[in-house]
């Protein structure tokens, strides 16, 4: 992408944000970020653009931002945000991070979305191909900005990139050379207008631009994937647990079998994988497939899938104290995401729930919660609706600070118990994000006598 001297306007001074900025400066455009929050609240990041010589403004945006060649919006700007409808009312081109980021990139992009999963796959996959020998990195919606290393990925290098619905909503000409697809269960509704085709249909953008040469891995069983196919042409390669497959990867006999125009190769036995769960064994499906067609062994995918000891913030053990497990589960920031956590354990579960709300329907875990949990401390903005939803299936106890959430789960579990934290929830109304909730949730773990 030739963008020198291009006026470049980016809307969101963070994670993304940021990279996307310093990719343009080093590709010889003029980046100008802008982001409505107050200074104080961007505090690093502004320090970064500054060091780079980059301008900004905080507290707003300017009518400058639209004297500009084409405007990156980054994944947590609302396509219904102003600054976004008075662009495209003035036909200004507008783009995610991710869309201008793969512009730059020469290498090999496997594109990793769902619902669940995208951060244990993406990260799972990157570990397997760098045990093997191949260069891999991995990027996203996870740790580094796609934007922070897309232009120095090489011909021969691979990308795994987590990609979320909000990433994919501005991408125009986007296309991985494999796309995966996790699962789809109702999340994020309240940004796309309490519409669950809307978000699907994000989703399924994934697709959009792939053509015979690529391929689209899925989970076989998911009806919203089945019904919602969006490309016609792009080459499928389904995984599934219930399911033999002539095209694709499935269990059978205890083991992950890839099948390829009927040939099967037996990969590993489902014993081998290191984390353990239903969950994780599809997570296990996907990267067998992605990591097959980028000629991997089943023998090198095998010891790499022995070996993955799984991320931070999901289903983390942090520690046991007087018999007493503690998880952390920060990432589960949907109801989904809770029910697997609530079928990993067999132990009575204190389960600590909520944050912001983002249209939850905790219909789908109730008789789980009923069954598993003798008691929910509830916290954040979406508390009073835990409890009123939850009243007769099990005790729910308000908290308002998590050093009292986590005292209080404490105080009630009994040796052999363990204390859940799995919200269904954003973090933003206590915390800065996920990751900042599970590190205050360690360290008061930690601290406790």
């Amino acid at each position: 992408m030739q963008i020198d001297g291009k006026k470049i306007s980016i809307i969101g001074a963070v994670r993304s944000g940021i990279g996307a900025a310093k990719l343009a400066k080093r590709s010889g455009g003029i980046p100008f970020v802008s982001d409505a929050a107050d200074r104080s609240a961007l505090a690093e990041n502004l320090e970064t653009l500054q060091a780079a010589g980059i301008e900004f403004e905080t507290g707003g945006h300017s009518e400058r931002v639209y004297d500009c060649d084409f405007m990156i919006v980054s994944p947590g700007v609302p396509s219904d945000a102003l600054v976004v409808k008075e662009a495209g009312a003035e036909n200004i081109e507008i783009m995610s991070e991710l869309e201008f980021a793969s512009r730059f990139c020469k290498g090999t992009i496997v594109g990793i979305t769902g619902t669940n999963g995208k951060t244990t796959t993406t990260t799972a996959l990157d570990f397997v191909l760098n045990k093997a020998g191949k260069k891999s990195y991995s990027a996203g919606n996870i740790g580094l900005a796609f934007s922070e290393i897309a232009d120095k990925v090489k011909e021969d290098e691979i990308v795994s990139l987590e990609i979320s619905s909000f990433q994919l909503d501005f991408i125009s000409s986007f296309k991985p050379k494999y796309s995966v697809i996790l699962n789809i269960t109702p999340d994020h509704l309240d940004r796309y207008e309490n519409s669950l085709q809307k978000y699907i249909d994000s989703k399924m953008k994934i697709t959009s631009n792939q053509n015979e040469n690529d391929y689209f891995i899925y989970w076989n069983e998911d009806k919203f994937i089945a019904e919602n196919k969006i490309n016609s042409t792009v080459k499928e390669f389904p995984f599934s647990f219930e399911n033999k497959l002539t095209n694709g990867v499935f269990v059978a006999d205890n083991a992950i079998v890839f099948s390829n125009n009927g040939e099967e190769e037996t990969v590993c036995k489902t014993s081998d994988i290191r984390l353990k769960g239903k969950h994780n064994l599809m997570n296990s499906l996907a990267v067998t497939a992605v990591a097959k067609f980028l000629g991997l062994s089943g023998e090198e995918i095998k010891n790499g899938l022995s070996e993955f000891a799984g991320v931070e913030h999901r289903l983390e053990f942090v520690r046991e104290l007087n018999g007493v497990i503690f998880i952390n589960d920060s990432k589960a920031t949907n109801v989904d995401s809770v029910r697997y956590a609530l079928q990993s354990y067999d132990n009575p579960l204190v389960l600590i729930l909520g944050g912001k709300d983002k249209g939850n329907d905790y219909a789908q875990i109730k008789e789980l919660v009923r069954k598993r949990v003798k008691k929910i401390i509830a916290i954040g903005s979406s508390a009073n609706k835990i409890a009123e939803f939850f009243e007769g299936v099990a005790p729910v106890e308000i908290k308002v600070k998590m050093e009292d959430a986590v005292a209080g789960g404490y105080q009630t579990s009994d040796k052999g118990d363990v204390v859940l934290l799995s919200p269904a929830c954003a973090s933003f109304d206590m915390f800065d994000n996920y990751e900042h909730r599970g590190k205050v949730f360690k360290k008061i773990v930690m601290e406790l006598q």
